[in-house]
This record gives C-alpha cells, sequence and structure tokens, in this order.
C-alpha cells in the first residue's frame, strides 16, 4: 500500500492512499501522558538524613545494598536518639538522681562515725590525695558555717606501690532510700560487657579512658 503526504505548511497534515489524490486522511494527534512518580517525603528527609548525618559513617563492605538500605532506614527512624552538632544529647528531665536517707537528724551513729584511726604515713597520704583534687576543682574547701555531710575517707594500698584515696559508703547506703534507677550488680554488668568492644572509664584524676578490650576476653 502506499502512502503519500502533503508536506506542504497546512495547519493539519493529509496523507492520501494510493493514486485517490482528492480523498485525504487526516492525521491522529494524540496528546501522550507522561506520568512522573512523585518521590514521597519520607524518602526525602531519609536522603537527606543519609548525606547530612551519615556522611562521615563507615558502612561495612560486605553489606547488600537492601541490608544497608535497612541500616539506614533504622537509624532513621531513631534518629532522635542520636546526638547530633546542631542537637546534642539533652538532660533526662523526667527523673533526677538524689540520695535521700530514710532517716532525719540527729542521724544514727553509722552515719555519724569518726574517722578511723590512721597512721602518720596514712594522713600524709589523705593530705595528697586531697590537695591533688582539691587543684583540680573536683572539690572545694567547706565553710565553718556550712552544713555538710561527710562520709570517711579511707586509704588503700594499689598494687603499683601507690594509694588511693576512697569514700566508706556500706553506712550510707544502708540508709539511703533505693533510687528509681538502681545501678546494676556487678554480675549484670559483667554480662552486658561481654560484647563490648570498648570500655570506658571516668576518674577523677586520670580524666575520661576508653580502652580496647582484647579479642580474647
Amino acid at each position: 500500500m502506499i502512502y503519500e503526504i502533503d508536506l506542504h505548511n497546512n495547519k493539519d497534515k493529509k496523507f492520501t492512499i494510493r493514486d485517490n489524490k482528492h480523498q485525504k486522511f487526516a492525521l491522529l494527534h494524540l496528546k501522550r501522558e507522561i506520568t512522573v512518580s512523585k518521590v514521597s517525603p519520607v524518602r526525602l528527609e531519609l536522603e537527606k538524613f543519609k548525606t547530612e548525618q551519615m556522611n562521615e559513617a563507615e558502612v561495612i563492605l560486605y553489606l547488600t545494598d537492601i541490608q544497608e538500605k535497612e541500616i539506614s532506614t533504622l537509624l532513621y527512624e531513631h534518629k532522635e536518639e542520636f546526638e547530633t552538632d546542631k542537637e546534642p544529647l539533652g538532660e533526662t528531665i523526667c527523673h533526677k538522681d538524689d540520695i535521700i536517707f530514710n532517716s532525719e537528724r540527729p542521724y544514727p551513729p553509722l552515719l555519724r562515725r569518726t574517722a578511723y584511726p590512721e597512721s602518720p604515713k596514712s594522713r600524709e597520704a589523705l593530705e595528697l590525695h586531697n590537695k591533688e583534687i582539691l587543684d583540680l576543682d573536683v572539690i572545694r574547701n567547706v565553710g565553718k558555717n556550712e552544713e555538710v555531710e561527710i562520709t570517711t575517707q579511707v586509704i588503700l594500698a594499689c598494687n603499683n606501690g601507690k594509694s588511693r584515696m576512697v569514700g566508706e559508703l556500706r553506712a550510707l547506703n544502708t540508709y539511703t532510700v533505693p533510687d528509681r534507677y538502681p545501678k546494676p550488680k556487678i554480675q549484670i554488668s559483667l554480662n552486658q560487657m561481654s560484647q563490648a568492644v570498648y570500655i570506658s572509664t571516668i576518674d577523677a584524676l586520670k580524666e575520661l579512658q576508653q580502652n580496647v578490650v582484647a579479642p580474647r576476653a
């Protein structure tokens, strides 16, 4: 079948079939609908989170694209739990740690016990430790008219030949109301740290220490 198309600049293009020049057919103009998929706001926020908050994060190489996407989505869903440069972690407002005695003044003799007898060597060590933490602004001198509670200071000998000052808190624990968030027992702490990679400790004299756990530990 032979088609002929009129190439003149007419308003509508025409074409004929075979030798019939009188019967012309018009070209049908169909409007092509282009569907543009909309990107959900959540996906945009997720991509923004990956670009801004996770730009310095290193992803394990053997993760598949699906696993990496699942991790990114999980972190995005819980992003409020993480600290950022613009939004640092704030304090907890639902609870305040406090030491509340289950007795009032005058306190029991166990809480008003005098200091342990100490040798001149122990007294010298106590004064040295007090001066160190006083210079570090960990403690301060108490005025004569200030009403404060004190704990008995004890000097413990360390294996390296040095000494360490600690407070005798066993009597205080006896007369203290249990806290809403009690400190975990040692066995619970050990179980929770069994898979730890780092153990962080904070000390008044040694500051913050972050130690790497040996593989066999």
